[in-house]
């Protein structure tokens, strides 16, 4: 299956209406007409009418062929982190191999890609053979999914296949492992008295906090592979008072569910050093581990049918942030990330991808979704379905690329 030059024009014709049209996750306006946009060219590019799932004012665009149980799930975000504007001092421009613009590498292309991928199977094969395939592109990847994430969630539980079109690595491997994300705020409470007068009576919760903040710093590992960061951190109101109350906000990220509830359980055992303070702990995991084990399987399918292709070969690679891979591999289902633009600067003034990768990924994904289509990859027995439990918070956690 190839993705003639032709083609590549009306990719870069699809992909710069796409960019031009600004799709900040925080503004309701520009996300409902992205996802207008969207579905507009997704239609055109697939023959497929899509339906538009607005959760909260988040609107979700989602794709269905045929009728039958979902078996392979396409996903991609058409939300960015770039404001309004931003097209003014980083606009839309080729030069040479090189796209730019906000959303060209996260992940405007890799929504085209998998459009026009399922685009490509459209034209050569009977609808019967296609009866399953979803393409589902969320508006809220950036803040964490908090509205799409139910939604992920039914849709990979159901899934033989999992496909998320984020960027892939520089020499354009994909992803085949991503850390589970948890984001927590620990409250200490202590006891405030006058720091001049009668500090003695006061219970000071910034010492306290200096205490906890060592030993949540020591529930990483020395590899790096769980880390656990003491963050933001407020204490006290004015210089002349013993603070009664302080904050630690922490960032804590592993490649296992093991790992993951291991440092879950060790904050909800840390104990106050002063006999008098509190702590309270509050929130907890954002996004379960994209383990290495989910992977396995799809990824070796993806390097047999780079290979049939006559692509360079398919590497991958694993990473620290989150993504809505996270949440498929929850599920249970046989997830793989990474399969969208290759270039780089995402979130960053030189987001950009490449042209020569853009045809490959297109016939990587038609070629890979047929396979599965007629021979499903097993499920990974060693990885249990696990839901992150209650929707997640509007955070940064989802930037993850």
């Amino acid at each position: 299956m190839r993705f003639s030059e032709e083609k590549v024009g009306e990719f870069l014709e699809d992909f710069r209406t796409l960019v031009e049209c600004e799709s900040p996750s925080s503004d309701p306006q520009a996300l409902a007409s992205s996802a207008r946009l969207v579905a507009e060219i997704g239609e055109r590019i697939t023959g497929i009418r899509p339906s538009i799932s607005t959760i909260e004012g988040y609107p979700h665009v989602l794709f269905h062929i045929g009728t039958g149980p979902r078996r392979v799930l396409l996903v991609g975000h058409h939300d960015t982190v770039w404001p309004r504007g931003t097209l003014a001092t980083m606009p839309w421009s080729v030069t040479g191999e090189r796209v730019s613009g906000p959303g060209t590498d996260d992940m405007k292309g890799g929504i085209l890609i998998a459009l026009h991928a399922v685009g490509a199977l459209v034209r050569e094969k009977d609808e019967e053979e296609l009866d399953g395939i979803t393409v589902l592109i969320t508006a809220d990847e950036e803040l964490g999914s908090p509205t799409s994430q139910p939604l992920i969630e039914r849709l990979s539980r159901e899934a033989e296949a999992v496909l998320v079109f984020e960027s892939g690595g520089t020499a354009g491997q994909v992803k085949i492992a991503r850390k589970g994300v948890a984001i927590y705020s620990l409250e200490v409470v202590g006891r405030a008295a006058h720091a001049g007068v009668e500090p003695e009576r006061g219970v000071n919760a910034a010492v306290e906090a200096a205490h906890q903040i060592l030993a949540i710093e020591a529930l990483g590992d020395t590899g790096g592979d769980t880390t656990v960061v003491p963050a933001v951190t407020r204490a006290g109101t004015t210089t002349n008072t013993v603070p009664a109350r302080a904050r630690i906000g922490i960032d804590s990220r592993a490649l296992t569910s093991a790992e993951q509830q291991r440092v879950d359980r060790a904050l909800r055992d840390l104990e106050p050093r002063h006999p008098e303070s509190q702590l309270v702990l509050h929130g907890g995991i954002n996004r379960p581990p994209l383990e290495e084990e989910t992977a396995r399987a799809l990824f070796a399918r993806a390097q047999e049918t780079a290979a049939q292709l006559g692509h360079p070969p398919l590497e991958a690679v694993r990473v620290g942030g989150g993504s809505d891979a996270n949440f498929a591999a929850g599920m249970g289902a046989p997830t793989l990330d990474g399969l969208g633009t290759v270039g780089g600067g995402s979130h960053a003034d030189d987001e950009h991808a490449l042209l020569t990768w853009i045809p490959r990924r297109i016939e990587l994904t038609a070629s890979l979704v047929a396979s599965l289509l007629r021979a499903p990859v097993p499920r990974p027995a060693a990885v249990p379905r696990r839901s992150s439990g209650p929707r997640s918070a509007r955070t940064d956690a989802g930037v993850g690329s």
